[in-house]
């Protein structure tokens, strides 16, 4: 039986997510790593395969799709994983559903464009940090992590309940990022910091091994400029 395909780069957050659920759940695939630094998104090769250049994507027999979010629903309703991840039960489900709709111009916009502007982009183009910008997007990402402390965790040991879903894949991943510009998004949240170690250990020993990359990076700027902010 043909294995499914997986299109990835382990330094961006949702190719991470669905990494580790690919190995937690036990879904058997054939990694194809793309190296993004060198360009590899933007070969006619690539792109025949993704039209938006970007990771990750799936080829499932045949069957290609290019959207994380989509591709983790796809995955638990075609294969046998956990219901826990993505629960049949209506209510349960959209549960979920609001999380993974809400994070989309929450934790993922706010996270990952702090994460651009304060390192990646500098350091592709060459300029100096926009400081005015990122104290910006730094004071809209801390609304969003308070959002996170103080709502989705509120009386729950999971965003979405008591047990581990999709939801907190794609979360801690995303905050995650903020590690690599400097930022502790963990500092004074106690339900955060909670849920990190949490999940964190739902997903071992898969949350190491795809974040080996970020603890990489976490050093290297932290070497460089210091210890990670924790004025929050």
């Amino acid at each position: 039986m043909a294995k499914l395909t997986y299109y990835y780069n382990l330094l961006s957050q949702p190719s991470r997510a669905l990494y580790m659920f690919l190995k937690k759940a036990e879904i058997p695939f054939e990694g194809k790593v793309v190296d993004l630094l060198k360009g590899e998104q933007f070969t006619a090769e690539f792109e025949a395969i993704n039209p938006f250049k970007k990771v990750p994507v799936i080829n499932d027999k045949g069957f290609v799709l290019i959207e994380s979010i989509a591709i983790l629903r796809y995955i638990c309703r075609t294969y046998n994983v956990a219901d826990h991840w993505y629960p049949k039960d209506s209510v349960k489900q959209a549960h979920v559903d609001e999380y993974l709709e809400w994070q989309h111009t929450n934790t993922r916009a706010d996270c990952a464009l702090y994460y651009l502007h304060k390192v990646l982009w500098p350091a592709m183009n060459g300029k100096p940090v926009n400081e005015q910008r990122v104290a910006q997007l730094e004071k809209k990402m801390i609304i969003t992590l308070d959002l996170i402390e103080n709502v989705w965790l509120k009386n729950k040991t999971f965003l979405c309940g008591n047990e581990i879903s999709i939801s907190d894949i794609i979360a801690i991943c995303e905050i995650d990022q903020t590690r690599i510009a400097g930022f502790n998004p963990y500092a004074n949240r106690p339900n955060l910091s909670k849920w990190k170690m949490k999940t964190e250990s739902c997903l071992s020993p898969y949350y190491e091994e795809a974040n080996e990359i970020v603890e990489i990076h976490v050093a290297k700027y932290n070497k460089k400029y210091g210890i990670p902010n924790s004025h929050i």
